[in-house]
């Protein structure tokens, strides 16, 4: 076999982070040495990360080489002043803009126009210092920077302007077309910053990569240059098979946002307890992961508080436990133009636990042909409240008939390994 392949990748999040946004390049690191490429991953070395999750350093792959260098967090000084807040913020929860406080107000402000493009943008110069002697004595010629937060497509930028490599940016999400962008109070100034930056990244690397068909086709007006899209996937998790939960219990996995508030479920739930004493008795609501506020409140509107199990964030590991235990499983995304590029990278973990998805999104959103195409649930838009409830009382007679599971088709597609295979033969 010829000499690997170096590949130089550029990453925020990496265990101990938690949550979604370490999953992709920690699977794809994990595969790559099977494709005859040696990953090379740069990573923050004092980050602050708003989610940790010791348990995915086990997972980190013995080929992969690390390299680590300071940076200066932001949001590490701001949590002197209001730990909890600066912590949610950072994290992606930003709370409903008719409840927020005088601090959080200030510290979106501050975000949006002063920590452009993110709060990370003061890691921007040591890193491509480190890089460049790096990159110079060991002859590497291709680079992937991971967005967000897109001050690492600066790094790329860069170093693409001063040493020429090869540089894929990788877009796991959109930039100035995200939900929460905005939320960030920008002013007409650090607007067209933004949008200066998203364009000048998306015409200097070599390929874009995006995760979803939406985001390639919002890319492609403000560049010629070729955008692959390489979708999130699952992994072959190490767990014992689950017993399910006697309950009919449905869990929501992952950081529950204030807009992701599905008033529509409440509203059906709320009626199903009202008309069906057994649907009463037997219905648990599973809360896995930050949940927001609004979120909490709209629940104890519907009078659903008694029937909520409200666990907070777990390892990586337990949540797939639940994935696979629960009786139903519930996906929701914000009701918005902005977010029909996103696919949660727990569908596909979802996919494979063998329990159906309620899925509720935006129209024409691009999880929902997903869903469909590999037969794992159904999906709704947010005015489908009578849809809704039929369905729910549907799983639940076929759950009170232990007959309540799916028939997934094509699934091999979204396998980490396949989509590492798919990345190799584009870096190569």
């Amino acid at each position: 076999m010829s000499e690997p392949k170096k590949l130089l990748i550029i990453t925020y999040y990496w265990p101990p982070a938690g949550g979604p946004g370490v999953q992709r390049w920690l699977k794809f690191v994990k595969y790559l040495p099977d494709f005859n490429i040696q990953p090379i991953v740069y990573i923050p070395e004092n980050p602050t990360y708003p989610i940790v999750d010791e348990g995915l350093a086990s997972e980190v792959s013995d080929k992969a080489i690390i390299l680590k260098n300071k940076i200066i967090e932001p949001y590490g000084l701001a949590s002197i002043f209001g730990k909890s807040k600066t912590k949610k913020i950072s994290s992606g929860i930003i709370p409903n803009q008719r409840k927020q406080s005088f601090f959080e107000r200030t510290m979106l402000w501050i975000r949006g126009n002063l920590f452009i493009p993110d709060a990370r943008f003061l890691w921007v110069k040591p890193s491509v210092k480190y890089l460049k002697k790096y990159i110079e004595e060991n002859k590497i010629d291709t680079i992937v920077t991971s967005g967000p937060p897109h001050s690492l497509h600066l790094i790329g930028l860069q170093l693409k302007k001063d040493l020429n490599v090869k540089w894929f940016a990788d877009f796991r999400d959109p930039w100035t077309t995200i939900g929460y962008h905005k939320a960030l109070k920008l002013s007409s100034s650090a607007e067209k910053k933004h949008k200066a930056l998203e364009k000048e990244v998306l015409n200097s690397a070599d390929t874009i990569i995006v995760t979803s068909k939406t985001t390639k086709t919002e890319f492609q007006a403000l560049t010629s240059k070729p955008i692959e899209v390489i979708t999130n996937g699952y992994d072959i998790e190490k767990i014992a098979k689950q017993a399910l939960d006697e309950k009919f219990t449905m869990a929501h996995i992952g950081s529950f946002l204030s807009e992701r508030n599905p008033r529509i479920l409440w509203k059906a739930l709320n009626e199903l307890i009202k008309e069906n004493k057994d649907f009463k008795n037997d219905f648990r609501l599973k809360l896995i992961g930050a949940t927001s506020q609004e979120v909490l409140d709209a629940i104890s509107e519907f009078n659903l508080n008694d029937y909520v199990q409200n666990l907070g964030y777990v390892s990586h590991q337990e949540a797939v436990e639940h994935q696979r235990k629960s009786q139903v499983l519930l996906l929701i995304e914000i009701d918005s133009e902005a977010t029909k590029s996103i696919i949660p990278g727990k569908l596909f973990e979802y996919m494979i636990s063998e329990r159906p998805i309620i899925a509720i999104g935006p129209q024409e959103s691009d999880f929902a042909e997903i869903i469909s195409s590999t037969n794992t649930g159904v999906f709704f838009t947010y005015d489908e409240k009578e849809r809704l409830k039929e369905l729910l009382l549907k799983y639940y007679l076929n759950y009170k008939t232990q007959s309540l599971k799916v028939s997934a088709v094509g699934l091999q597609h979204y396998s980490r390994k396949s989509l590492t295979q798919q990345l190799a033969k584009l870096i190569s």
